[in-house]
């Protein structure tokens, strides 16, 4: 039987370079402590995964997509704000359109505008201030705190996201988004 996608596979070390104990993953992981320590280096083999700080999907948050990460501290050059990951979230690969509403306030209030592509600023573009709260009716998006997707990002498949808090983002607003629109 042929197969018409790729299996998504990441495998985390507790060393730098590839070294330790290993995990190969290839779903979600709520909870990586049960099969290593600590993480200091991973490998992408296919997909794109989100990886999280906290267990649960929670905490800060790193798009990572195939590719080696030979050290995790080395990351936060390119924008990782944390040294260890706790979970990870495998992103399947959508076909078709990219839909998102955003609103300027929690609970759907607010000043709102339908987004169909990348916007690497909602001020410039829609003289929005903020962004918190939003419905992703398709596709898969990453929305960035600073405007030309820059600063912490927040991962966000369809669903609606009344309040970023439930997310463990407090105090945070975001101000640019991208559709995750490659196949990894």
């Amino acid at each position: 039987m042929l197969c018409l996608f790729p299996l998504l596979q990441i495998t985390f070390y507790e060393e730098k370079n590839f070294q330790g104990r290993s995990y190969e993953c290839m779903s979600d992981c709520s909870d990586m402590s049960s099969y290593i320590s600590r993480c200091q280096s991973c490998r992408v083999e296919s997909g794109c995964f989100m990886v999280y700080e906290r267990p649960n999907f929670m905490g800060n948050q790193f798009f990572m997509k195939r590719g080696e990460y030979t050290d995790m501290q080395r990351m936060q050059s390119m924008g990782m704000m944390f040294d260890n990951i706790r979970s990870c979230r495998m992103i399947p690969h959508h076909r078709g359109q990219f839909r998102m509403k955003i609103y300027e306030r929690e609970s759907y209030a607010g000043q709102s505008m339908e987004l169909m592509d990348d916007c690497d600023s909602i001020m410039d573009r829609y003289r929005m201030s903020d962004c918190q709260s939003c419905n992703v009716m398709d596709g898969h998006w990453l929305m960035y705190e600073q405007p030309h997707f820059r600063g912490r990002m927040m991962y966000m498949r369809p669903g609606e996201y009344r309040s970023f808090r439930d997310q463990g983002f407090s105090n945070t607003r975001f101000m640019s988004m991208r559709r995750i629109t490659d196949m990894c």
